[in-house]
């Protein structure tokens, strides 16, 4: 499938540094989009420690369920990423595929199998022959090279118009460290625990255990906090990495202080693949911010913020650039979050709508009609109650996400 570039494009992505001791290669397999690059293959050398988290999804797809185990161990030796097959829902050899490939990784790189995780994303329900890939990696491994992160970018793509990949570096006491991030995501997009698929790299060395803490926090007000269509796909999944190059000291406990600037930069790459990906919701015209604040506490915030960005009626409305306001507020009542009507208050590109649960006396709709011209929306809602507070990301809906959905396999 070939589709424009969204609108929402960044101008430019960062050129990813090298994340010493982690190489990646890319290739077209399978004949899918038309020979663009569509496998991934990335080796840790040395081996790294990794955590990662996975969709909630009930009908995960087989290599979430082999890739959860791989994590469990602690450590990672290679990643083989496929688009254009998500390797769900297909029985029996959806297993198999996943065995022959990671059997043929370990062979071709001399790792073991079982620290060889997978990730698969494009259409559900058909086989995956795992024999292309198999037999494109000779070639995948002859080329692996610590430049080649936004080429593995463009490979994990499926109805994405853009790569999205972003880059950070702090220090751990006094030692630079950088993290690396890829993602793709378009449609099928409201993560529930990770996202369409995000692999993240950092040359510090810090263990599985920490980690996995590290990448909990920052996935919760980043990754998960956009959404497209309010669809959690069956094969979400995000990985952190660590090569331990970078050498600094061993720090054991995720709350370390000296953590702090890490777990900075990790949420710096993790929100700013969120945002891409908000940006490349299928059909997209519109990046949306929505800000809630007041709420009882994070979790009504963020209950309220996801039922505004994933109504059809807010969505459609920005879409039209129609200053329906009423749509807010009735996603605000549905959403079960506690709100105090009395103190209820609504605006848009910073212009007060709504205050004291009512019409703002003197509204003038006219620079709320101007900012629903622009690319870039801003919602805020304050639910009157208490201190809590969310930010989420999201996109309008057009008549793009259908024609993209309705062709999907065509």
């Amino acid at each position: 499938m070939s589709l424009p570039v969204s609108p929402l494009a960044p101008r430019e992505l960062p050129d990813l540094p090298p994340i010493a001791g982690i190489r990646l290669a890319s290739a077209p397999v399978g004949g899918y989009y038309g020979g663009r690059r569509n496998v991934l293959l990335l080796a840790a050398d040395s081996g790294c420690q990794v955590a990662g988290v996975f969709t909630k999804n009930r009908l995960c797809g087989d290599p979430v369920t082999w890739s959860r185990e791989v994590i469990r161990g602690g450590a990672l030796r290679a990643l083989l990423v496929n688009a254009g097959n998500a390797n769900v829902a297909v029985g029996a050899p959806g297993m198999a595929a996943i065995e022959a490939k990671t059997a043929a990784v370990g062979a071709c790189l001399g790792v073991p199998a079982s620290q060889v995780a997978v990730a698969s994303t494009g259409v559900i329900g058909q086989p995956l022959d795992p024999k292309p890939y198999v037999a494109a990696l000779d070639g995948l491994a002859e080329r692996l090279s610590e430049r080649a992160w936004l080429e593995g970018a463009e490979a994990i793509m499926t109805t994405d118009t853009f790569k999205k990949a972003a880059t950070a570096q702090c220090e751990i006491d006094g030692v630079l460290v950088t993290i690396n991030g890829i993602a793709k995501g378009s449609g099928m997009i409201e993560p529930n625990m990770a996202t369409m698929l995000a692999f993240v790299a950092t040359d510090a060395k810090l263990d599985a255990g920490v980690l996995d803490a590290l990448l909990r926090e920052a996935v919760a007000t980043t990754l998960n906090a956009v959404t497209v269509d309010g669809d959690t796909s069956t094969s979400d999944m995000c990985l952190l990495m660590a090569s331990g190059a970078a050498g600094n000291a061993d720090i054991s406990d995720a709350q370390d202080a000296r953590l702090d600037g890490f777990q900075a930069a990790l949420e710096a790459v993790l929100r700013d693949l969120a945002i891409l990906i908000a940006r490349d919701g299928e059909g997209a015209q519109k990046l949306i911010t929505i800000d809630v604040t007041g709420a009882k506490d994070e979790a009504d915030a963020m209950l309220a913020a996801k039922t505004i960005a994933n109504s059809p009626l807010v969505k459609t409305a920005i879409a039209g650039e129609d200053a329906n306001w009423g749509r807010i507020a009735m996603a605000v009542g549905r959403s079960g979050a506690e709100v105090n009507t009395a103190r209820l208050a609504i605006a848009m590109g910073g212009t007060a709508i709504v205050e004291r649960g009512g019409l703002l006396a003197g509204y003038d709709e006219a620079p709320v009609a101007e900012h629903l011209r622009g690319r870039e929306i801003t919602l805020t809602v304050d639910l009157g109650v208490g201190h809590g507070k969310a930010r989420v990301w999201t996109c309008d809906l057009t008549h793009g996400y259908i024609d993209i959905n309705a062709d999907y396999r065509s």
